[in-house]
C-alpha cells in the first residue's frame, strides 16, 4: 500500500460516562476506498466528525499527509484537501446545479466575496468540468431544488471535488437510493478515487455496496475496532458474524 493520505491512531471520544470511540487505530491510502461499517450506536459518525473537525478528540491523533489536523475548525481541514458529503444532501434548492459547484469553488479560491457580484461568470468552466465528471454536465442549468434525488447526490459529489480534495469523507452516500442509483454513484466514486489517487472512507448501510466497492473494510462496535481486512475477510470474520449475524444489526441504518 502507497503511503497514508489520512493516519488515525488512538482516536477516542467520551460522552459522559460513554465512550462513543474507543482507541480506533486506521488508515487510508491513495486512491482506496475504505469502509467504515457498525451498527447504530457504533461511533461511526462521531468518528467521522472528529476527522473533519466537528468534534475535538479526547485523546489520538489525525494526521493529513502526515501533518496532525487535530484541533483544526471544519474549514481549516477543508482547505487543507478533505471533501465530505453529508447522508442528507446540502445543496441550495433556489441555484442551478452550476451555480453551487460555482459557490463551492468561490470558497475555495477565497472569493466568496464575489458572491455579491454578479457570479454567474466565475470558475464557470471549471465548474461545468466538475459536472462532466460526475456526469452531470447536461442539468447544469436546472435549479437543484426540481433534480431526483440520485442526481443530487450527484451534484454533492462535484461540490465536494471542488477544493481538489486528497481525502474524501462520505457518510451514507447511497442513503435514500435506489438500487441501480447506489450502484453508480459508487462506481463513479471509485473511479474518480483511482484516476485522482483521492482517499475514500465511506460509512454505507448498504452491504451490497461496501462488499461491492469497498477495498478495505473495518466495523466498529461500541466504540471499538472489532475487525478490518477485504471484504471477504470481514465477511467471514467470526467475530463479525457474531456481533452481526441473527440480529439483522449488518443491514440496519448506520450512525
Amino acid at each position: 500500500m502507497s503511503a497514508a493520505v489520512l493516519d488515525v491512531r488512538g482516536l477516542s471520544k467520551s460522552f459522559g460516562g460513554v465512550r462513543a470511540v474507543d482507541g480506533v487505530d486506521f488508515a487510508v491510502a491513495a486512491g482506496e476506498l475504505l469502509a467504515l461499517i457498525g451498527p447504530n450506536g457504533a461511533g461511526k459518525s462521531t468518528c467521522f466528525n472528529m476527522l473533519n473537525g466537528q468534534l475535538r478528540p479526547d485523546a489520538g491523533g489525525v494526521s493529513l499527509n502526515g501533518r496532525s489536523i487535530v484541533g483544526l475548525p471544519p474549514r481549516r481541514i477543508w482547505r487543507l484537501g478533505v471533501g465530505r458529503t453529508f447522508q442528507i444532501t446540502a445543496t441550495f434548492v433556489s441555484m442551478t446545479v452550476r451555480e453551487n459547484v460555482q459557490m463551492a469553488l468561490l470558497s475555495h479560491h477565497r472569493r466568496i466575496g464575489s458572491m455579491f457580484a454578479r457570479a454567474s461568470g466565475l470558475y464557470r468552466a471549471e465548474a461545468d468540468a466538475l459536472l462532466e465528471r460526475v456526469a452531470m454536465r447536461d442539468q447544469a442549468d436546472r435549479v437543484c431544488g426540481v433534480l431526483a434525488y440520485g442526481d443530487l447526490k450527484r451534484v454533492e459529489l462535484a461540490v465536494a471535488l471542488a477544493n481538489d480534495p486528497r481525502l474524501l469523507l462520505m457518510d451514507e452516500p447511497t442513503a435514500g437510493m435506489a438500487p441501480r442509483e447506489r450502484v453508480q454513484l459508487m462506481e463513479l466514486a471509485a473511479r474518480l478515487a483511482r484516476e485522482r489517487g483521492i482517499a475514500v472512507l465511506f460509512t454505507e448501510h448498504d452491504m451490497d455496496v461496501v462488499f461491492a466497492h469497498a477495498d478495505r473494510v473495518i466495523v466498529l462496535d461500541r466504540g471499538r475496532l472489532i475487525a478490518s481486512g477485504t471484504p471477504d475477510q470481514v465477511r467471514a470474520d467470526p467475530q463479525v458474524q457474531a456481533v452481526y449475524l441473527g440480529s439483522g444489526a449488518m443491514y440496519g441504518h448506520a450512525q
